[in-house]
């Protein structure tokens, strides 16, 4: 039996996207083979590791085991809609100079779910850190220097914005 198509209205990194996309097509598969959009990393395609983290109207997900069709009407947001203005977020900025990025390979995934985290929760505890970054694996590290840029970039998005 072959996969029907459906078309999906998408806010896509900020802009508004209708995509044709195939039934049983995963979310991380269409941003990846169909958009090109390459920071949406896929490693377990079971939902395990993280590295396929994405933003759906602002909870990290992982997108391996979401169905594209799923997220029609929905915000999504990866990696490559973070920064803005050709300036990095400062969540990405905070991983960069904590030296938390290794081999990078987890690092789009580790970098959304600190963003899920710290739109909800801007000043979080680290055992809420480590709740929240407990889906994103790290092969390369003992994750000190991950929690370390969370920390950091709690502190940078504290300072933009002092009254949050």
């Amino acid at each position: 039996m072959t996969a029907g198509t459906t078309t999906v209205v998408v806010n896509l990194n900020g802009v508004a996207r209708s995509i044709e996309v195939r039934d049983d097509a995963s979310l991380a598969s269409v941003l990846r083979e169909d958009l090109g959009l390459l920071g949406t990393k896929v490693s377990c395609n079971e939902g395990e590791c993280g590295a396929c983290t994405v933003l759906i109207d602002g909870k990290a997900v992982n997108s391996c085991i979401v169905l594209a069709l799923e997220v029609d009407g929905c915000d999504v947001l990866t990696i490559e809609g973070l920064a803005s203005d050709g300036a990095l977020h400062p969540i990405q900025t905070a991983f960069i100079e904590e030296g938390a990025v290794h081999c990078g390979y987890c690092t789009p995934g580790m970098i959304l779910s600190t963003k899920a985290l710290l739109d909800r929760n801007p000043a979080p505890s680290g055992a809420e850190v480590r709740q929240a970054l407990e889906g994103n694996l790290c092969r390369c590290t003992g994750y000190n220097r991950i929690l370390k840029a969370v920390s950091s970039a709690a502190d940078k998005l504290q300072s933009r914005h002092p009254d949050k």
